[in-house]
């Protein structure tokens, strides 16, 4: 069971409040976060895209693995652990975003180790992964410095900004004592 609040040395990951609207709008409406998120995170981001994202992630019973990053006293990111279906029902998908003005400061790397430690220890995940657009090394560096490892890039799968891109997919996994029959 992924805990409800976590305080760490730079920052602290807790469920949204309806009371992040303001900072959430200051944050996230920034072209350089926008760019290397997809599609479904808006830009210009206002009070109509805070209001929305609020209605879900602050919600009186809040969706399992959505956080806000909270830095200096106020919400300054997301990270997220979507739940797969079927045959992937095993996997996470690990999706973040930081504050531009919180960049370099060690904070992303901290939050992500921690939160892909806390997930592999769920009894039924095995295997986390992030599809990482190419343009953006610092997010591969993070992934890395949190025990990821490059598996492989998806040629010319993605069109971000009117750019076509490769996909570079980072993932971890542990030992769930399960048959194991590689490709």
């Amino acid at each position: 069971m992924l805990p409800e609040r976590i305080t760490l040395k730079t920052s602290v990951i807790r469920r949204w409040r309806l009371s992040d609207k303001s900072s959430l709008i200051r944050h996230a409406n920034n072209r350089n976060v926008w760019r290397n998120l997809r599609d479904r995170f808006p830009h210009p981001y206002g009070e109509a895209e805070a209001h929305e994202w609020l209605a879900y992630a602050a919600a009186d019973t809040p969706p399992w693995g959505v956080y806000a990053i909270e830095v200096s006293g106020e919400a300054a990111g997301t990270l997220s652990l979507r739940r797969h279906a079927q045959e992937e029902r095993h996997s996470l998908e690990i999706g973040y975003w930081l504050a531009e003005s919180y960049w370099g400061r060690g904070i992303m790397t901290e939050v992500v180790q921690t939160m892909t430690q806390l997930a592999l220890s769920e009894p039924d995940v095995y295997r986390i992964y992030a599809p990482v657009f190419s343009w953006n090394p610092v997010s591969m560096r993070i992934l890395e410095k949190a025990g990821y490892r490059r598996e492989g890039i998806l040629k010319r799968s993605v069109v971000k900004d009117g750019v076509l891109l490769d996909q570079v997919v980072h993932g971890v996994s542990r030992d769930p004592g399960l048959p194991y029959t590689p490709a």
